[in-house]
């Protein structure tokens, strides 16, 4: 949160040190869940707690972008902070809905595309790179739109996993296979 708070000063070297902040923290989110698994620690409730806490920092993050924009293009069409606002809640939806398919399916039903080994959401790495580029407006925008495109399409991702289930539940009650029927 501290370093959403610092992109959102409009002060470039604050925002870098926010951007950083947001690295490392991602870093860290990253290896104490590998951590929590390697040792068996794992749970349901700490995989929840650990979404909802990356979806609030998402949301906060974006909108501290947003506010940083806002500060050095006064005058965009759309208020910048209503398109980091807009950003970080399409990725909360993201979120919400892939711990949806998760718990339908399981970790593979939600499995992302990954390079070299690096993941979509490893671009938050890029961070202090793009703060460092003064890429921060285009970042923003290609955000705004891109978040909720992937939303949409995270969306109908989980209606269809939501149907599939529901006719293979269907399946297994005309066959009379339904074990919760059997006594």
């Amino acid at each position: 949160m501290g370093g959403a708070y610092y992109l959102s000063l409009g002060q470039f070297w604050m925002c870098t040190l926010g951007a950083l902040l947001i690295a490392l923290s991602n870093l860290v989110d990253h290896t104490d869940g590998e951590l929590a698994r390697i040792s068996g620690q794992s749970s349901k409730i700490g995989h929840f707690y650990d979404l909802a806490c990356d979806a609030l920092v998402t949301v906060l993050l974006f909108v501290g972008i947003g506010f940083y924009v806002a500060v050095h293009h006064p005058s965009m069409i759309v208020p910048a902070q209503w398109l980091g606002a807009l950003a970080g809640v399409a990725v909360a939806l993201i979120f919400f809905l892939r711990m949806r398919i998760e718990s339908m399916v399981g970790k593979s039903g939600t499995k992302q595309a990954s390079m070299a080994g690096f993941e979509t959401e490893d671009v938050l790495y890029l961070l202090p790179v793009v703060t460092i580029l003064n890429g921060m407006t285009p970042f923003l925008i290609a955000a705004a739109i891109g978040a909720p495109l992937f939303a949409v399409y995270v969306a109908v991702d989980h209606q269809r996993v939501a149907q599939r289930m529901r006719r293979a539940q269907a399946s297994h009650a005309k066959d009379g296979n339904d074990f919760q029927a059997v006594r």
